[in-house]
């Protein structure tokens, strides 16, 4: 195992157990996985399948290689499948999340604001670190169809020349994904802040407008 190997563990375990002291994931719900340089060894090292993210040891997170078998480790979460096509999808992932988030998983359940943007653009920094957000119709966990699904809305938005950075899997929470294991969690974060604000704020305000938005992209070089 590479020493950069080692650090990608370590900080896997870090992210987990942030998420799980402050709420993002409970029991055994979620994952996370990175995708590694052929320095690094090649292939993904993903949580195992059952494991709480709070109590993550290193050694045992799941090495598997770019065909999906297993190296070494604990057995693979069963979401393998789902991160190994964003991978393929997304050139620029380096890091995939998957929570079962409250109030993400609340907003499926009493109804999105749009098939293709879950949540409207309410803040600016909704819109700047998270941005669109579409909904993936109900799978039952570990199907390969929702792999598929979630692959296809993000060869559909590069092709638009709006990339994704995260979407939602009806039912069940979140996947996004970045550059890093932090800046991956912080997309979350944004996510399910902004889920929060719009179910709890009344009456529900209303998203910022065109030239709000464009003011973004001219400023911060937004894609949205």
């Amino acid at each position: 195992m590479s020493q950069d190997q080692e650090i990608l563990r370590h900080e896997m375990c870090r992210v987990g157990r942030s998420l799980f002291e402050r709420g993002y994931v409970h029991a055994s719900a979620g994952n996370i996985s990175v995708r590694l340089d052929e320095e690094q060894g090649g292939g993904f090292l993903i949580t195992p399948t059952d494991a709480c993210l709070g109590f993550l040891e290193p050694d045992r997170i799941a090495w598997v290689g770019t065909d999906g078998e297993q190296r070494s480790g604990d057995r693979a979460s069963k979401t393998l499948a789902l991160h190994r096509r964003i991978y393929l999808a997304e050139p620029d992932a380096r890091c995939v999340i998957h929570t079962h988030s409250t109030h993400l998983v609340a907003l499926t359940l009493q109804g999105v604001w749009s098939q293709t943007d879950i949540v409207p653009p309410i803040t600016p920094y909704f819109v700047m670190k998270v941005g669109h957000v579409p909904l993936i119709p109900y799978h039952r966990p570990g199907d390969p169809l929702a792999a598929e699904l979630v692959a296809e809305t993000i060869g559909a938005a590069r092709a638009r020349g709006v990339p994704i950075r995260a979407v939602m899997l009806d039912r069940l929470g979140p996947n996004v994904w970045h550059d890093s294991p932090a800046n991956a969690m912080a997309t979350l974060e944004e996510l399910e802040e902004t889920a929060r604000l719009w179910l709890t704020v009344n009456p529900r305000p209303a998203p910022l407008s065109e030239q709000q938005i464009e003011e973004l992209r001219r400023t911060f070089a937004v894609r949205w």
